[in-house]
């Protein structure tokens, strides 16, 4: 019997590779693809999470060709408008307070690329909601760090768990990847569980 293709993940994620276990997934390796993550004009949210996943996708896949290659990005948005990944304390502090008080979604893209060159990919949307933040909500938060990096300056997680008055979708896709369509993607597309 053929020996099962290998899985790569392409992120560096450490919650995707959490995530994944949780189902009993375990890549064989971790190929993060490093792209230009900016939007481009006029592209909606809902494109870019999914435009980045199928690229990051296709970008390992082309140097994992006999690998199958799972891929996935989240984008945080308040109507059209994307936020950023928290670079500093300063950015987790505006998206905090643009956040505050009312509902955005949260938007991840998954691509899976098979070695014989299928591909299959999903769009998956989270509605979460914030409870009004006081200035002391914001200043803690801030100060936890746990915002540093994560699209919206937040991670659904750890302490902005306590945030969130409402979640309709995938809480799963809030922290990046949604399972349910991972594991269905990989499916159909022929990988068995090992």
């Amino acid at each position: 019997m053929a020996s099962q293709p290998r899985l790569v993940l392409a992120s560096a994620s450490p919650r995707r590779l959490d995530l994944l276990s949780q189902i009993g997934l375990t890549p064989d390796a971790v190929d993060a693809a490093e792209l230009d993550e900016s939007p481009q004009p006029q592209e909606t949210p809902r494109r870019l999470a999914l435009r980045l996943a199928e690229a990051k996708a296709d970008h390992v896949a082309a140097r994992q060709p006999d690998a199958y290659v799972l891929a996935a990005d989240t984008v945080v948005a308040v109507g059209r408008r994307v936020l950023p990944k928290a670079g500093d304390e300063a950015e987790v502090r505006a998206c905090l307070r643009l956040l505050s008080g009312r509902a955005h979604k949260v938007l991840t893209g998954v691509a899976v690329r098979a070695p014989d060159g299928r591909a299959a990919q999903r769009l998956v949307e989270t509605r979460v909601r914030f409870k009004r933040l006081s200035d002391a909500d914001v200043e803690a938060y801030v100060g936890s760090g746990e915002g540093l990096g994560k699209a919206g300056g937040y991670a659904i997680q750890g302490r902005a768990g306590a945030l969130v008055i409402e979640l309709q979708g995938s809480y799963s896709g809030v922290v990046g990847l949604p399972l349910y369509e991972t594991e269905n993607l990989l499916a159909g597309l022929g990988l068995r569980r090992r």
